[in-house]
């Protein structure tokens, strides 16, 4: 997800803000093989082991491994049988995004008053306790089969949360610089965008900041619009994005088939050295979508000077661009499972606030010809 933005109003307070989010506590996925998938993010990514839960802690149909890397958790999940939604989500989705946690103070009063907006209940709050203290958790749904939870940690003091013991272990690749979620893209259905833009606003007090149609997100083949949703302070962003009618099939149409509905498309996320960090991924194996030399040629024209040099952005695939408050660098993985579905976007912002929109027509046609590989396009 990329664009030009203009600053974000932050003046709303918390007093104002029926929903105060502290920002994204953890993200679940629905996999596999958690064992391997957490051994994969560690050894490609730098995550480190922190948590677990399974039939040693008590918790007989599944099992979670909890990585961390700064403030950035993932929690891998998989059922130990069939017949069950985790199971039934993975025989749909393959491995795919479940839970965006949310970090709130009151979990109870979160729950309360998004339910009482239209929001449709997940989980109504619940206390979870054990010698650690108590964490609360509420959840509603949102487009797809995605839910999110509202964690409320402030009195517990434990690994993770109850039910999960520490997860210790002699295996510990250094980080790669990974910081936090930036934003978090969701593909819907055609025409959906708006209603889950109406959801975001009226049920979780979201304001609309910025927005695209198909003659910013375009190439000759294919186009797809998209708006950028973000809570009172700017810490949670949700861009959303729908197909648009273009030549050939758009990326969120090849999405939507492979997931089998709607969906998290990728998450951005925060480097402070994005050419350490990329540097450092590709040396572990994470493959990246692959940016024309010409791209290069014009880009300083556009964005003007940068610190960084820019033939080591160019080596490794890095896009730029520039806003009123200061420009930024990204990069698009391809997708982490066989399925054409998931992808990270790494993000490095040198004061601009924007998505990135000067790079759409590069990045789309790195997409496309990676669609058109697949026999997608």
């Amino acid at each position: 997800m990329m664009s030009t933005l203009v600053a974000t109003n932050t003046s709303e307070s918390s007093t104002t803000d029926f929903l105060p989010l502290q920002g994204t506590d953890y993200v679940e996925f629905y996999v596999g093989n958690a064992k391997q998938a957490a051994h994969f993010y560690k050894t490609a990514f730098g995550f480190e082991s922190y948590a677990y839960a399974g039939p040693e802690t008590g918790m007989k149909d599944k099992v979670s491994y909890v990585i961390r890397q700064n403030k950035l958790t993932f929690v891998l999940t998989t059922p130990l049988k069939t017949d069950n939604p985790i199971a039934d989500h993975i025989y749909k989705h393959g491995d795919g995004v479940k839970v965006l946690a949310l970090k709130v103070n009151d979990a109870t009063s979160a729950w309360n008053e998004t339910t009482k907006r239209g929001g449709k209940s997940y989980l109504q709050p619940t206390t979870l306790k054990d010698d650690n203290g108590e964490v609360i958790i509420s959840g509603i749904h949102t487009y797809g089969d995605t839910v999110h939870l509202f964690v409320e940690r402030n009195n517990y003091a434990g690994f993770f949360m109850p039910g999960f013991r520490e997860w210790k272990s002699n295996y510990n690749p250094a980080s790669t610089g990974l910081l936090y979620v930036d934003h978090c893209v969701g593909n819907v259905g055609w025409n959906q965008m708006n209603p889950w833009v109406k959801f975001y606003e009226e049920v979780m007090g979201f304001k609309n900041i910025l927005s695209f149609d198909d003659n910013d997100i375009s190439t000759e083949y294919s186009a797809l619009m998209s708006k950028v949703m973000s809570n009172g302070n700017g810490y949670v962003k949700f861009p959303i994005n729908e197909p648009a009618e273009g030549k050939k099939k758009s990326q969120v149409e090849e999405y939507l088939d492979f997931y089998n509905g709607e969906g998290v498309q990728h998450f951005a996320i925060a480097t402070n050295n994005i050419v350490q960090t990329v540097t450092e991924l590709q040396n572990r194996g994470v493959e990246f979508l692959t940016i024309p030399a010409s791209y290069y040629e014009t880009v300083l024209d556009r964005v003007g000077k940068i610190d960084e040099d820019l033939q080591p952005l160019q080596n490794l695939g890095i896009l730029i661009d520039r806003d009123d408050e200061g420009y930024l660098l990204q990069i698009f993985s391809k997708p982490l499972e066989d399925r054409p579905t998931l992808f990270f976007e790494i993000i490095q912002r040198k004061g601009a606030k924007s998505f990135g929109k000067g790079n759409f027509k590069a990045l789309f046609e790195a997409l496309e010809r990676e669609q058109d590989a697949r026999g997608n396009l």
